[in-house]
């Protein structure tokens, strides 16, 4: 009866891995015939294009080392290659409609890798929450520094997104809320606390270093296509983190497809021109979506050969 029921959790995880990996590779295709079809004449450089990409998977490994060391903070375990696999696995759940996937994901690989219920979801609501609130701030110093030639509509944009933003942080790291969310889970948050300062501290500082890493990416990314535009890296990274965090809170779009395309265009041909923001915008999602695919690939692999060899 165990191995029957092990064996259909087994299919079941399969068949769910199968369907997240289809729609980012659907995403994946779509994007890149788009960026096919656009008229600008496209000059290849692989060393600024793999560069941006390592930079990418950089920055991933960051952002994971940051989480684990929030669940350390709570007196929770997880190895390097448990982090990892969980935090690049889940993280393809935003292909998947509905804005909850993600984190519900990460939640609930964590759990059962021994992570405690409360932990594993309050570490994924938190991390998401200061990755927003950060995003915000990188949004409005950017803006102030480099955005000024972006398109008109874009300040109030900034702006409703900052506030959006800002709200948002301070009500899931408000205790009585982040207690209610969890509740709302099916998470017993009894036991929760909120995050130390040092948490919090750390949490937001891998952020804002991942905001200005995914900039210098997308620099690198215009470098290796488009070696002839000048875009600096406060516009790249006010555009990048600004179309991100629009994708992110755009609740119908799977992994904010079209919202951050567009919004990534709106702040970025005033400054390089409405032809190379498209295909830099639509370049910028084929990017993230082979980093994404290929930094849970390990992992997947594994646990496929895993799956073999107790089979």
């Amino acid at each position: 009866m165990r191995r029957s029921t092990a064996n259909a959790w087994r299919a079941l995880q399969w068949i769910a891995g199968v369907v997240v990996i289809g729609l980012a590779i659907r995403s994946l295709a779509r994007n890149w015939s788009e960026l096919r079809e656009q008229t600008v004449a496209l000059e290849f450089r692989p060393v600024h294009l793999a560069a941006s990409l390592v930079l990418v998977w950089v920055v991933y490994a960051m952002l994971i080392a940051a989480w684990r060391q929030m669940l350390t903070g709570w007196g929770q375990r997880l190895s390097p290659w448990s982090a990892a696999r969980i935090w690049t696995v889940s993280n393809l759940g935003k292909y998947v409609p509905g804005k909850v996937w993600a984190l519900a994901g990460m939640a609930f690989m964590a759990q059962r890798a021994g992570v405690a219920p409360w932990a594993a979801a309050a570490s994924a609501v938190v991390l998401q929450a200061v990755g927003i609130g950060t995003g915000a701030a990188v949004v409005g110093a950017a803006a102030s520094v480099a955005l000024e030639t972006a398109h008109p509509g874009s300040r109030i944009a900034l702006a409703l997104l900052m506030l959006a933003s800002v709200m948002a942080v301070g009500l899931v790291l408000w205790p009585p809320v982040a207690r209610r969310l969890l509740g709302l889970a099916g998470v017993d948050a009894s036991d929760a606390r909120p995050p130390s300062a040092a948490t919090v501290a750390l949490g937001v500082a891998a952020n804002l270093t991942a905001w200005l890493g995914f900039g210098a990416a997308l620099v690198l990314l215009s470098r290796g296509l488009l070696p002839r535009v000048q875009l600096d890296a406060p516009t790249a990274t006010g555009a990048f983190t600004a179309s991100y965090l629009a994708g992110l809170l755009a609740l119908v779009a799977p992994g904010g497809i079209g919202v951050r395309e567009s919004v990534m265009i709106l702040l970025l041909q005033g400054p390089i021109g409405l032809a190379a923001a498209t295909v830099l915008a639509l370049a910028s999602r084929v990017l993230l979506t082979l980093a994404e695919l290929g930094a849970a690939a390990p992992f997947l692999v594994s646990s496929l050969r895993s799956t073999r060899a107790t089979d």
